[in-house]
């Protein structure tokens, strides 16, 4: 990647500035603006997050903004109420008054000397979302966003759920969360009563996995800042970006034909990550890219690019699976609108012998239940870019599973879309899952995964209102898998496999279940993209680049180690993972020398279940954080448990705050939360 030194427009950075609410309090906002910006007014971008502007994320806020700053326009880094160094208590994610605040930052800004009144926001994840959701609120300000690795519906897509099963990723982002939440303000910044805004925050810190576990079901709570609910609330353009390796790719063609605005989007082969530093790559020159929608729709510069094809994804070539890729094979591809006529279903019918027929085949029940720890070969739900997270080699967890295998292709197949399985079922138990996964295999037998979609059964019908099976009872639901794009190669094979557990993805069903699959009337529908000759011309992306950084100095390398160990006599299986890199490349405790401060965070998963019994599940987290400088040292230590009976959840927690060495606060959680057809 090429650091820029050198912009249009010299930039002046304000470490701190204060935005008033309507109600009195202040959110703390660290702002990168062209100099001469106060006698030539520029457009404002904004960046409107919890994860503390002023340490953990500065050194990738700091490129990123004064890259757009320099470019001419005032860029912003926003503490949500309640984070970072701004006032008040942060109770949720995504709440009314995240999104009221946000809206009146977006109006201040309008009345700075320093704006032209136009604003844009943008954002990853977290970010991503609340652009999504402010837009919907539509001040009347906000003329355009970017929304990166973020969801349309916070129910179907997001850290919590995934086709009305549990994540465990719940439990995961709630612990990093939950620690994030409970950190003090920066004496530097707000004074004296620093420690007072502290103790407040730890005395109404909210454990969020129980309180998320709360909503099993697609209920109020996870309609509100679902921008699917109603997308004609959107009324600005957005550009809608994801990453393969991401966990968010699938709202990109959701926005892409829900929206009813000039929008775009792009899918590369990238994780979790802004795609100038896409992982795995090829990264591309996204900076340059976002440039080019804002001087369109901030400035009123045609830069050609609504004249592009609306949806630009990776192709991406056959690969045998690896734990990680420092670069993913492929080519860029375009669809001039989405859904695309060009996409042709291409049918297979899961026949009783095992294969996958494209002719009717005479129907026969085939069961499967898989052990508990069937999935250790998943990877991540979400990849970062980090050694360890793709999936790797899928024999292991084949051999668990029910499989289909199609013949050997003659040619080339590629897809693009959502494939998607129309299952005919039944289930032993009042609850079960089906875990459904499109591999390819290799000649040598390697299966290397492509994509893969689950569905708890109990909610074949409704993620609103599910319904218990009834043993014995046929069923049919539908399983969509997650969008992808893929090129499967001649002489490979495609497979289906199906499972009833995927840990440590999912949190299992209460009981072990039988599932049986009713051959020969399930059928998989694969979308086949048809070659496009316009590929060729496509523009190619610029070289990545990015604005200067600040020093950052290493006093602790970081340590990343992801293991699986089996005990052969209990039949227990444990996954764990330890990192201490936190958001700093490398790094597990470093030194920010422009604000004389030290930071460090680590993170350890450990992840146990026995063979024979999904009730002996356990999930365990503990984190810690450290800020310090010369008089002044604050940590933090959390873990988070949870468990499971037939009946219910238990989440237990204990939070301790230390200041210079002397604990100040400790709390204890235990919450038994009632489990509802999950």
């Amino acid at each position: 990647m090429r650091t820029v030194n050198e912009f249009p427009r010299r930039v002046r950075v304000l470490e701190n500035v204060w935005i008033p609410m309507p109600d009195g309090a202040r959110l703390a906002a660290r702002i990168w603006l062209p100099e001469d910006a106060e006698s030539d007014p520029v457009p404002a971008i904004l960046e409107y997050l919890p994860y503390r502007k002023r340490d953990f994320m500065r050194p990738r806020d700091e490129p990123i903004h004064h890259y757009f700053a320099g470019h001419g326009y005032a860029s912003l880094r926003v503490d949500i109420r309640g984070s970072g160094d701004s006032d008040g208590i942060l109770a949720d994610e995504y709440s009314e008054q995240e999104h009221d605040d946000a809206v009146a930052v977006v109006e201040w800004l309008a009345r700075q000397r320093w704006c032209t009144g136009t604003v844009g926001m943008f954002g990853i994840s977290w970010g991503g979302f609340n652009a999504l959701q402010v837009a919907a609120r539509q001040p009347p300000a906000l003329k355009a966003i970017i929304t990166l690795c973020a969801a349309d519906d916070r129910y179907a897509d997001d850290a919590h759920y995934m086709g009305g099963c549990l994540l465990n990723e719940n439990l995961v982002w709630g612990t990093v969360f939950f620690t994030y939440h409970a950190m003090p303000p920066d004496p530097d910044i707000v004074g004296a009563r620093w420690r007072d805004v502290w103790k407040v925050r730890l005395e109404n810190a909210v454990l969020f996995p129980a309180h998320w576990l709360r909503h099993q079901r697609r209920d109020a709570y996870w309609k509100h800042g679902s921008i699917c609910e109603n997308y004609a609330d959107v009324r600005c353009p957005v550009f809608a970006v994801g990453g393969w390796a991401d966990a968010y790719s699938n709202a990109v063609p959701r926005l892409l034909a829900g929206l009813d605005v000039p929008r775009k989007g792009l899918i590369g082969p990238w994780g979790h990550l802004y795609p100038q530093q896409g992982a795995p790559g090829p990264a591309i020159g996204f900076l340059q890219e976002a440039r080019r929608w804002w001087d369109h729709w901030l400035k009123g510069i045609d830069t050609g690019l609504m004249s592009e094809p609306a949806y630009r994804v990776w192709m991406q070539d056959s690969l045998l699976p690896q734990p990680q890729y420092a670069e993913r094979p492929g080519r860029w591809i375009a669809e001039e609108s989405w859904p695309s006529p060009r996409i042709v279903p291409r049918r297979f019918t899961l026949d009783g012998g095992g294969f996958l027929v494209e002719r009717a085949a005479d129907e026969a029940r085939l069961a499967v239940s898989s052990p508990p720890g069937t999935g250790a070969a998943a990877g991540n739900w979400c990849a970062f870019g980090n050694d360890g997270e793709m999936p790797i080699d899928q024999r292991a967890d084949d051999g668990r599973s029910l499989v289909f295998d199609s013949e050997p292709l003659a040619e080339p197949l590629e897809i693009l879309g959502a494939c998607v399985l129309e299952l005919s079922f039944d289930c032993d138990r009042p609850v079960g899952t089906a875990i459904v996964r499109l591999n390819e295999v290799f000649p040598d037998g390697t299966s290397a995964r492509v994509t893969y979609g689950v569905l708890n059964l109990t909610h074949r019908e409704s993620h609103e209102a599910p319904a218990p099976l009834v043993p014995g009872e046929r069923y049919r639901a539908r399983i969509a898998l997650n969008d992808t794009a893929h090129s499967f190669a001649a002489g490979n094979r495609l497979r289906l496999a199906v499972s009833t557990a995927y840990w440590p993805i999912l949190w299992p069903a209460p009981e072990p279940a039988t599932l049986g699959v009713h051959a020969g009337a399930s059928v998989l529908t694969l979308p086949v993209r048809p070659p496009r000759p316009e590929d060729a011309a496509l523009r190619l992306f610029d070289e990545p680049e990015t604005g200067p950084s600040q020093s950052l100095t290493v006093l602790k390398p970081s340590t990343l180690r992801r293991t699986v160990e089996r005990d052969i006599v209990s039949g227990e299986l444990v996954y764990r993972i330890f990192n201490d890199g936190g958001e700093f490349d490398g790094a597990a405790l470093v030194k920010i020398e422009e604000i004389d401060l030290e930071a460090g965070y680590a993170l350890l998963q450990r992840f146990s279940i026995a063979e024979a019994d999904p009730l002996s599940a356990r999930a365990e987290l503990v984190a810690h954080t450290l800020l310090r400088r010369q008089g002044w040292e604050t940590e933090l230590r959390a873990r988070v448990e949870m468990r499971a009976t037939l009946e219910h959840f238990r989440v237990t927690a204990r939070l301790v705050a230390y200041e210079n060495g002397a604990e100040i606060s400790a709390r204890d959680w235990e919450e038994l939360i009632p489990r509802d057809l999950v």
